[in-house]
């Protein structure tokens, strides 16, 4: 199988996948890591593995589901049969999501459906909640409301700080991610039905 990463940002989960293919541990072909901003070191992090590193300015569109489609075609070129989130700032437009329906993971820093949307471990940490985590989800129309894969929990220590709440979480996400792309390409991973 081949699929391709979509970040926005540091691309702290893309170099955990990187590495877990490098290892064998995720037997499909990273074809092509796609952002959305020029500086995303995501980007390096791919040129450095020999990965195809695409920027796609949304500038060039008029709107975000003309930028999704000139995204979309660029997977079709690559052959992608599933899409990975990694810190990916946009919203999908109804097309993109259309194109790989239950084939689009994202990971996202809480236990899913608690503190959904941006600021997600500030949220949780700000909650003074005890245990928080990650979660892997189907990317659906609705913000952070798919179904369900398979989610970590993080305990909160009384003396975690934000910053090391937000290390223990990513730490998390990087053990997390790279295991459920694994089991999704061995069809062990039956999407919820809706």
């Amino acid at each position: 199988m081949n699929f391709a990463v979509l970040a926005s940002g540091r691309g702290g989960n893309l170099l955990a996948i990187i590495k877990a293919v490098k290892a064998g541990k995720i037997n499909a072909h990273l074809k092509a890591v796609i952002s959305d901003k020029k500086d995303a070191y995501a980007l390096e992090h791919a040129r450095q593995a020999g990965i195809p590193a695409i920027y796609i300015n949304p500038k060039d569109f008029h709107d975000r589901e003309a930028f999704d489609r000139a995204v979309v075609e660029r997977l079709h070129e690559a052959k992608i049969d599933f899409v990975v989130l990694a810190g990916y700032m946009r919203l999908l437009s109804d097309h993109f999501i259309g194109q790989y329906p239950d084939k689009i993971f994202n990971i996202h820093p809480s236990l899913l459906p608690e503190f959904k949307g941006m600021h997600a471990i500030q949220k949780a940490f700000d909650a003074h909640v005890k245990v928080t985590g990650c979660t892997v989800h189907i990317v659906v129309k609705e913000v952070d409301a798919g179904p369900i894969i398979r989610q970590a929990t993080v305990p909160i220590d009384p003396k975690d700080t934000l910053e090391s709440l937000e290390a223990k979480i990513h730490a998390a996400e990087h053990r997390l991610y790279p295991a459920v792309i694994e089991d999704f390409v061995q069809g062990r991973i039956k999407i919820p039905p809706r």
